[in-house]
């Protein structure tokens, strides 16, 4: 795949930059900090003319957006889910700008190298699991792996070792889901304009921007699902008791 992509611009002028303190900074790694400055920028940008009286158009669907988000979330979560949303919304919007550049020339998805799909899915897991400490205590997080309503206790060690592998498991589905789809379309584009340039990878260029924006809803939805699990089984257990 790399001898089908060009090198990209902004690439080559931070490592040129980097050069003098002998660093060298890999694609992805350049397009993800440029993720979080875009973010940074846009924030600044708006910041200024949002107000409560008279939202303007931007304001108003941008609210728009995030009461989507803040539904979604809550349609597994109850209201409780509302809290999470920066951390959601958050990582939303990191997948959804990255997976989107890599159709923009001279920029690449930083989606489509599997380390930022594994750091995505690392630092989701250990959110929702500290959450889940948070919210019952460690204990009591620790026990629902084995202990669960209507079980022989006497199957809680067996339980508790499919849990675990079931709960390391969600990293590299997370992972693998999310940097399959967006490698896979970046490598058949690459692919079909190194034969027929021009027009005909544009289909399969459309075809990504729908994938990428689903990709990102799918980690936010699967986020709320692992996030109401963790915070919510002392709540059933309780009432199955």
């Amino acid at each position: 795949m790399e001898a089908l992509e060009h090198p990209s611009p902004l690439v080559q002028l931070i490592n040129t930059l980097l050069a003098p303190l002998h660093l060298h900074a890999p694609d992805h790694l350049v397009f993800s900090a440029l993720i979080c400055l875009i973010v940074l920028a846009l924030g600044l940008a708006i910041r200024p003319s949002l107000s409560v009286a008279s939202p303007g158009r931007v304001q108003i669907v941008l609210e728009d957006i995030v009461g989507f988000f803040v539904s979604s979330i809550e349609s597994f979560m109850g209201p409780r889910g509302r809290q999470f949303l920066p951390m959601l919304g958050g990582l939303f919007v990191f997948i959804w700008i990255g997976n989107m550049m890599g159709q923009v020339p001279g920029l690449g998805a930083p989606t489509s190298n599997v380390n930022v799909p594994f750091a995505c899915a690392i630092t989701l897991w250990l959110y929702y699991h500290y959450q889940g400490v948070r919210a019952q205590g460690p204990v009591s997080y620790i026990k629902h792996f084995g202990v669960m309503p209507g079980v022989p206790i006497v199957m809680a060690p067996m339980i508790f070792v499919i849990e675990i592998i079931s709960h390391f498991s969600r990293v590299l589905s997370l992972t693998l889901r999310l940097f399959g789809n967006i490698f896979g379309e970046h490598l058949v584009v690459l692919i079909i304009a190194s034969i027929v340039p021009f027009l005909l990878p544009l289909p399969i260029q459309l075809l990504g921007l729908v994938v990428g924006t689903l990709q990102a809803f799918i980690f936010l939805v699967l986020g709320a699902i692992y996030l109401a699990a963790a915070v919510t089984v002392g709540e059933h257990h309780e009432e199955l008791g």
